[in-house]
């Protein structure tokens, strides 16, 4: 029986959207300027160690967004300049630092509100008006790693209607061969992520790199950056001591306090939340001192369609429990190296990840919200598939990987592949309705299943448009049926 040839996927996708690692014209110089606009949108940099220019430190609590129309490269970044307060503007790329006269961005009233100007190197001989920095000596990895790394990975708007042209390819791909198809893009995506917790470690160690991957999940979306930066800050902190372990309160006090999100003033007619409150406020009055240059500014965070269950606030305070509890990560890898049976592998992490009830975020979800009828779990069994798929498992399989252990590895793979479906969400409908003809969501068996169909979203629906202009995808799929 016909099947699918071992790594068609991966080879299909490096030939059909791979971005060059250097400019054409000047192999040896610069990379192309789209491969530098993803290594920033990523920040696949050396982000404790960024300079500009002119020799001021630069923290980067949030990239700003792709904007892909006339105008600064990013939209909205929020940047931090040595000991000065963070900033909001727009960000702009080019390969040297002449480019912001060369291009006419100095005089574009469009380029008033940009902050950074982030080239790949600096001309000697050029003033700049702005801060610049140049990244040739901050990537995280070699050149070549980081393009086949972020050249399918960046993500665009996807259409709104029709289907897209593979939708009748697939349709007509026998059920197996889909499956593997749907496999090889999941695994893609799988190490892709464990490559990005290898090349964090370099840089930080396993702990440190495993503790930014759960914040970020806890940030969904929304709120990945200020949930990465205050991860970031944990050592700086002293939240990960082993000695002198903080309290629960005091873990929360600090986390809610450093990211801006303690209201300033009692809540009306909250007489639960306003006790827990002012207890909050007696251990942060004498912590914040010392925090001072690291609280982010409150404009960092987006609350806009969130729901309540999911605000940055109860999420920082599972994340104190987390903290607090001192020996989650060796509580990891025990379940890791324990033989479970694959339908009990969603059930034990979930009590692993879970917490003791607490008195005052099992009952609210904000600092402003009413107190819940009953109390809620910190953490749903969705949240936690989200977590093992994203995170804990990418985690333990680049770490066997680096120490090169296949057995662990195996492991990882085996457990990410055997994972029951996540929970829905908009970008997998869209997907099942324009890839797969409005399949409802058990047509994707497993978590991996989900991954592997938002992998192939971003590697050829997000580089063509509604009516799939010059993707290639729809004749690889014809290539299987014969």
């Amino acid at each position: 029986m016909y099947t699918i040839p071992a790594n068609f996927y991966t080879h299909s996708r490096e030939q059909a959207n791979s971005l060059p690692a250097c400019h054409e014209g000047n192999q040896s110089a610069q990379p192309a300027e789209r491969l530098l606009q993803g290594i920033w949108l990523h920040q696949r940099l050396l982000r404790e160690q960024l300079r500009t220019l002119d020799g001021q430190s630069l923290r980067v609590l949030h990239p700003g967004f792709w904007n892909r129309e006339a105008g600064p490269d990013f939209r909205g970044a929020v940047l931090q300049f040595g000991g000065e307060s963070p900033r909001s503007g727009d960000v702009e790329v080019d390969l040297q630092s002449s480019g912001w006269r060369d291009h006419g961005h100095d005089q574009n009233p469009s380029f008033r509100k940009v902050v950074l100007h982030v080239v790949w190197s600096a001309d000697k001989k050029s003033n700049h008006p702005l801060p610049t920095i140049a990244l040739e000596s901050f990537l995280d990895g070699p050149l070549s790693e980081l393009s086949s790394w972020l050249g399918n990975s960046a993500l665009e708007e996807m259409p709104s209607a029709l289907l897209g042209q593979c939708s009748a390819p697939l349709r007509n791909l026998d059920a197996t061969r889909l499956s593997e198809l749907l496999r090889q893009a999941a695994q893609s995506r799988f190490k892709a992520k464990a490559v990005q917790f290898q090349a964090r470690a370099r840089q930080c160690g396993w702990e440190q790199s495993l503790w930014e991957g759960l914040f970020r999940s806890l940030g969904y979306k929304h709120n990945i950056w200020p949930m990465q930066r205050l991860a970031e800050l944990l050592p700086e902190l002293g939240l990960r001591s082993s000695q002198n372990k903080p309290s629960i309160l005091v873990l929360q006090a600090t986390l809610l306090g450093v990211g801006g999100l303690l209201p300033l003033h009692l809540i009306p007619d909250r007489p639960s939340t306003n006790h827990y409150l002012r207890e909050i406020w007696d251990v942060w009055w004498r912590e914040r001192e010392n925090a001072s240059g690291c609280i982010l500014p409150r404009t960092l965070w987006c609350f806009h369609g969130l729901r309540p269950a999911n605000h940055p606030q109860r999420r920082l305070a599972l994340a104190a429990h987390w903290l607090g509890e001192g020996h989650l990560l060796a509580r990891l890898e025990k379940w890791f190296q324990e033989p479970i049976p694959d339908r009990l592998l969603p059930d034990s992490l979930l009590k692993l990840l879970q917490v003791a009830k607490d008195d005052f975020w099992s009952w609210h979800c904000t600092f402003r919200s009413s107190r819940l009828a009953k109390p809620q779990p910190l953490l749903g069994s969705q949240r936690a598939t989200d977590i093992a798929i994203n995170v804990i498992l990418p985690w333990f399989w680049a770490r066997a990987d680096s120490g090169r252990n296949p057995t662990l590895k195996g492991v990882a793979i085996q457990r990410y592949f055997a994972w029951p479906r996540g929970e829905d969400n908009s970008l997998l409908r869209l997907a099942r309705q324009r890839l797969l003809g409005g399949a409802l969501p058990r047509s994707l068996a497993s978590a991996a299943a989900q991954q592997g169909l938002l992998q192939i979203v971003r590697d050829f629906c997000a580089h063509s448009n509604a009516i799939c202009e010059q993707c290639g995808f729809p004749e690889l799929v014809r290539s299987l049926q014969s």
